[in-house]
């Protein structure tokens, strides 16, 4: 059995490549350290990517390929038979997208592209699955009538997506950032060859995606910059929403999981919300003060009353759909675990 990762050395394609590597599949991974490119050097995974050449071995080849250039990618589908297809690579920052907008939508919407019809012609039998974002549904979570609390924003209890929200969210006529834009043409390009050739597609909507093998920079990875910067003093800086802005935290453990899950009972043009959910979920204000228990260290943060473009005050997906579709997965991690594991891992 043979998987194809992209972004394999980031944070989900890493995690995916050791838990399909355990199954007994070998990993072709494609990864050319565009993280570097879009946040610096802070943010390489070129660290993550000899871990797994050094933890893998035989298990898994590195192509250094851009997956926007089609020609490279054919020669890795032309030189062998992959069983599933696990695309994690991305320009994940929506503030970044702004400075490169080409750049981001070549990466997100070609480059899934380039992917998707390789996999058409080369292994139309093997199951695609795409890490999409809660991005697509843009800032409308923002105009549900949330309560305002000590440490976080809430909804009440009664709302209809007070457990999380689900895969009905509108996309149209919200502000969704050029990155949230982008994914979304990535997103219903997966959903469509699912849909329109017939081919096993599954779209995973993230919510914060994180774990200790996060290259976490300020423009992206919210729980693994915040420790780096209280770990080391550097100054966190907390944009907009009183710090009371809520996320949910799903661990790569439990997203690749997911994937796991998916991959033995595949469907078509399947989307899925894949974030935490009300098992693992977390304010800015409260990861602040959780993570200077955990680490016996004041943070050093301030505040700016501008938030970002498109950022959301609440969210927490409702993972029902999956669950009902796959009962045997479920969480292993919740927030307090995955701040407690990227605090003992020091990858600072």
């Amino acid at each position: 059995m043979r998987a194809l990762i992209t972004g394999s050395a980031g944070l989900i394609g890493s995690e995916a490549a050791l838990f399909f590597a355990e199954r007994g599949y070998s990993n072709v991974g494609i990864d050319n350290d565009m993280r570097r490119y879009f946040f610096g050097a802070e943010a390489s995974t070129a660290w993550n990517r000899q871990r797994l050449q050094e933890e893998l071995k035989d298990k898994y080849a590195h192509f250094p390929a851009d997956i926007r250039d089609n020609e490279e990618v054919e020669k890795i589908f032309q030189k062998n038979k992959f069983d599933v297809i696990i695309h994690t690579a991305a320009q994940p920052s929506h503030d970044w997208a702004a400075k490169e907008p080409f750049t981001d939508f070549t990466v997100n919407a070609n480059g899934t592209l380039v992917l998707l019809e390789n996999f058409r012609k080369y292994c139309p039998d093997a199951a695609f699955i795409f890490t999409s974002t809660n991005k697509v549904y843009g800032d409308r979570p923002n105009e549900l009538p949330l309560v305002e609390l000590e440490k976080r924003y809430e909804l009440p209890q009664g709302h209809r997506y007070y457990n999380g929200i689900d895969e009905s969210m509108s996309v149209d006529s919200c502000k969704h950032s050029l990155f949230g834009a982008s994914k979304l043409a990535g997103d219903i390009l997966v959903q469509e060859y699912g849909r329109y050739f017939g081919l096993k597609t599954g779209i995973f909507r993230g919510g914060c995606l994180t774990g200790p093998a996060h290259s976490g920079t300020e423009l992206h990875g919210f729980l693994a910059y915040l420790i780096k910067c209280v770990a080391t003093g550097k100054k966190y800086t907390i944009f907009g929403y009183k710090g009371k802005q809520v996320r949910d935290n799903i661990h790569s453990y439990d997203l690749v999981n997911m994937f796991w899950h998916f991959v033995q009972k595949p469907r078509y043009g399947e989307v899925y919300n894949a974030g935490g959910s009300r098992h693992s979920n977390i304010s800015v204000l409260e990861a602040i003060e959780k993570t200077e228990k955990l680490l016996n260290k004041k943070a050093n943060y301030d505040y700016n009353t501008a938030n970002r473009v498109g950022d959301h005050i609440w969210y927490i997906s409702d993972v029902s759909k999956f669950k009902a579709h796959y009962p045997q997965w479920d969480f292993k991690y919740d927030s307090d675990m995955i701040l407690e594991e990227i605090c003992r891992s020091g990858h600072f």
